[in-house]
């Protein structure tokens, strides 16, 4: 018996729903698909790229959002965000299903609803980042659940749980104590109370403003600029003479050694060095 998939998802999708709760209710009113009708869009949506087959697949599939977003709620975020994330996870699977994996849509898109939804509560359960690589996504994920009902973690705890997570005890602790830790503001909200002092207050900024920086920044360059030039407009002895004994990080040459190489008197290398850098002063402040 054959079944007619265009007739799978025949009522309409309503335009507005008033509450999260309305949602779930609809979603779950949506009819489950036969393998036989799963297969049958995901051949069409494959092959001749038909948006209704993709629609009816990801209708479909609405309940199985709903119910994974519903794991995450004990991160305090909006339920409703954490199933939209999960519904783009979904689309995404819708697109990439290959039916003839023999798998069902149902297996192949928890990944995919998972990693969005994982994804979204890294960027937004803490202002700063927490979990960065895998092994510590993987860490922040499961550290709730195998931490129990214990106020602090025990050492042997830490080290089972670094164990079966493959990270390291440091980085348990780490992550158990940013669970524990919370966001600050920096600055009074609108509604807050004007007589509280916010970190920002006394949170010191010793760098120079953004113009100060530009002009410092222009002036060093402008510097730059004239010595080259200034060294430019001196003979090649007293080039190299105050190269060798002012512009050189690591020891520097003496009167004595340039006076060695050149064969006259560190007096008179002195001379050299003397004249050449008024000379240079000159030509930078001109």
């Amino acid at each position: 018996m054959t079944h007619n998939t265009s007739q799978a998802l025949s009522f309409p999708v309503p335009n507005a729903l008033g509450s999260i709760d309305q949602y779930m209710q609809a979603a779950n009113r949506f009819p489950m698909l036969t393998e036989e009708q799963e297969m049958a869009l995901a051949r069409k949506l494959r092959d001749e790229g038909d948006l209704e087959s993709a629609r009816q697949l990801v209708l479909s599939h609405l309940r199985l959002v709903v119910s994974i977003a519903r794991n995450y709620l004990g991160y305090g975020l909006p339920h409703a965000d954490l199933i939209q994330e999960g519904n783009v996870g979904l689309m995404k699977a819708v697109k990439r299903f290959d039916p003839d994996r023999g798998v069902r849509l149902v297996s192949f898109a928890i990944h995919w609803i998972k990693a969005e939804i994982h994804e979204y509560i890294l960027k937004n359960w803490r202002l700063v980042k927490i979990a960065t690589t895998k092994a510590q996504r993987k860490l922040f994920f499961n550290l709730r659940s195998m931490r129990g009902e214990s106020a602090s973690l025990s050492r042997s705890e830490v080290d089972r749980i670094a164990r079966t997570l493959g990270v390291k005890p440091e980085e348990v602790v780490e992550m158990e104590t940013r669970f524990s830790g919370g966001d600050v503001a920096l600055d009074n909200g609108p509604d807050d109370d004007e007589s509280r002092v916010a970190p920002i207050t006394y949170l010191a900024d010793d760098a120079d403003e953004p113009s100060e920086a530009l002009a410092t920044a222009q002036m060093e360059h402008l510097q730059d600029e004239g010595l080259r030039s200034a060294l430019q407009s001196l003979d090649e002895r007293s080039r190299t003479i105050v190269q060798r004994r002012w512009l050189v990080e690591d020891n520097p040459a003496t009167l004595h050694e340039l006076a060695a190489e050149y064969g006259v008197s560190a007096e008179r290398i002195r001379q050299i060095e003397a004249k050449a850098l008024q000379k240079m002063r000159g030509l930078i402040a001109a």
